[in-house]
């Protein structure tokens, strides 16, 4: 007898639940408006283009379905160009498509997202304070660890993509 490594049996990872998971909105309602409260302090004053491309390449990051699709939805409603979205993923290969400014908020959000593998290296930092004055570096920092606790509220919870919970039904 033979064992059968591809036993259908098996599951992984990747693959998604059936069962329904935690609201977290409903579970923790405190935390999930104290978030929401952040996150808006966070944007406050920010280009909205930006806030997208960063939410975007953080959440291309991260594998979360549920927020690339929400964010690039957004982006799109707000008059985004649709290249430019497919660039983000490859923006280091396509930089004629975005500004300096744009680049350095994305090398930001990068370092800050895979963090653990291998901090925030000075340059990365640097470029940044050439673009950002310091009240706005901040922002865009906590809009980095904003939507990287969005992205993990979503996949640990299981959101589904392509449904938008933020929309009354």
């Amino acid at each position: 007898m033979t064992n059968n490594t591809n036993d259908t049996n098996t599951t992984t990872a990747a693959q998604t639940t059936t069962a329904p998971r935690l609201n977290f909105a409903k579970a923790a309602p405190k935390a999930f408006k104290a978030l929401i409260g952040f996150d808006a302090a966070a944007r406050d004053g920010l280009d909205p283009a930006l806030v997208e491309l960063i939410q975007i390449r953080a959440s291309l990051l991260n594998g979360c379905a549920y927020c690339l699709h929400m964010h690039t939805s957004d982006a799109r409603k707000a008059g985004e160009d649709e290249a430019r979205l497919h660039m983000v993923g490859v923006w280091r290969e396509a930089r004629n498509f975005f500004t300096e400014k744009e680049q350095a908020a994305l090398a930001l959000t990068e370092s800050v997202t895979l963090v653990a593998q291998g901090g925030i290296p000075d340059d990365v930092y640097v470029e940044a304070t050439r673009h950002f004055d310091e009240s706005e570096l901040a922002r865009v920092l906590a809009l980095i660890f904003a939507i990287n606790t969005w992205n993990r509220i979503a996949l640990s919870t299981a959101k589904v993509a392509g449904e938008d919970e933020r929309v009354a039904h």
